[in-house]
């Protein structure tokens, strides 16, 4: 962490989640004389795509949660702080220590939060699966059911999103019959949002794996050892897991930004509505009639594209419109099993665990990182 300054041609990022850290290191490298300011309070990057495999072992801490100082160079600098204010007016920003930063372009990448949709008990009683946190009570939850085998309380699941459904089939390989996994959906499918083929094998790999999936079923309220149906049924749990949903993490903004389904709007090039020189990447924003998925594949693209923007734009010219590349989906389906859609494949089982895994390692943020993490799985194959 370094001292809370900048310039006041700086280009500040707040968040430093996939869209604000990939967009400083690409501008990086594309101006390597740009002064650049990252705000993030964590301590490390958050690679979520491999947060499964590090709840299973299959991956280790330093791959998948990698500390920004090891990550970002001198040409980076990253202030340990959170924003509370952003006044496009003046172009400042308050953080939450007083300082005040003042920016050129300002890169809003600020991410989501679990959305409890006001159900009661949500926050008090259940755990989200979003960070490093949230893997270690899982871990507990998971010796808890080895030591105390054979109860009939089980481990809820709510949301049969890919958060969900990957996280439901990890979880039974990792109890191995000590307790049940129920995954509960308000709606009449999982992976509604998912191609044919990985919703059809991961239907087979829930079947297979003995999870009860229960669809058209909405939680009315989660108490510390049961879940409340909203026809009044009840459920035990020895755990549960909210997947249903996110919102916008949105920091205070001055004047009130025009929103779009409830995130930033933005123009085709990213940039806020109205604004010339502030830009919101993620699932922090929408642009009207694109709903691009809010996935780190979208983020990662839109870091490449406001780096060249940006550079664009210090170069006194308009920025192109960022058109988001689909470069399929990939699921995993438990341990060592996953299944993926695209890049001319259409693949399940081990083979595609391997390729996602890989996939991923190689998009690790800096390349030393990236290289150090594929040469540990080969050695581990």
């Amino acid at each position: 962490m370094r001292s809370p300054s900048s310039p006041s041609d700086a280009v500040v990022i707040v968040g430093g989640g996939f869209g604000g850290l990939f967009t400083a290191l690409a501008l990086q490298r594309r101006q390597p004389n740009c002064p650049i300011v990252l705000i993030e309070p964590r301590d490390r990057f958050l690679f979520q795509p491999l947060l499964y495999e590090l709840l299973s072992d299959e991956l280790q801490g330093w791959e998948v949660a990698p500390r920004y100082d090891q990550l970002l160079n001198n040409g980076i600098c990253w202030i340990q702080d959170s924003v509370v204010g952003v006044d496009l007016t003046s172009q400042s920003i308050e953080l939450a220590s007083g300082d005040r930063l003042g920016w050129s372009q300002l890169v809003l990448a600020t991410g989501s939060k679990a959305n409890d949709f006001g159900i009661p008990g949500v926050k008090e009683h259940s755990s989200s699966f979003r960070d490093l946190s949230d893997v270690s009570r899982l871990k507990q939850w998971l010796n808890n059911l080895h030591q105390q085998r054979g109860e009939a309380a089980g481990l809820i699941i709510v949301g049969a999103g890919p958060t969900g459904v990957e996280l439901a089939c990890k979880l039974t390989d990792l109890i191995d019959g000590a307790a049940s996994v129920r995954l509960v959906e308000m709606g009449d499918e999982i992976l509604p949002g998912s191609t044919a083929f990985n919703r059809e094998r991961a239907q087979a790999a829930l079947e297979r794996k003995g999870v009860v999936v229960q669809l058209n079923t909405s939680v009315s309220e989660v108490k510390s050892s049961t879940a409340v149906l909203a026809d009044g049924a009840v459920l035990p749990h020895a755990g549960l897991v909210w997947t249903a949903g996110s919102s916008p993490s949105i920091p205070p903004i001055s004047p009130t930004p025009v929103l779009e389904r409830g995130r930033l709007a933005v123009d085709d090039d990213l940039r806020l509505v109205g604004s010339a020189n502030t830009f919101a990447l993620g699932d922090l924003s929408a642009r009207p009639g694109s709903p691009w998925p809010a996935s780190a594949q979208v983020a990662m693209q839109q870091g490449d594209a406001t780096a060249a923007a940006i550079e664009t734009l210090r170069m006194e010219q308009e920025p192109q419109p960022f058109e988001f590349e689909d470069r399929g989906e990939m699921l995993s389906l438990g341990v060592g099993d996953a299944t993926l859609t695209g890049m001319g494949l259409t693949l399940a089982g081990p083979l595609a665990f391997q390729l996602r895994r890989a996939t991923y390692l190689t998009r690790l943020p800096g390349l030393s990182l990236g290289l150090r993490s594929a040469g540990a799985w080969l050695l581990n194959r």
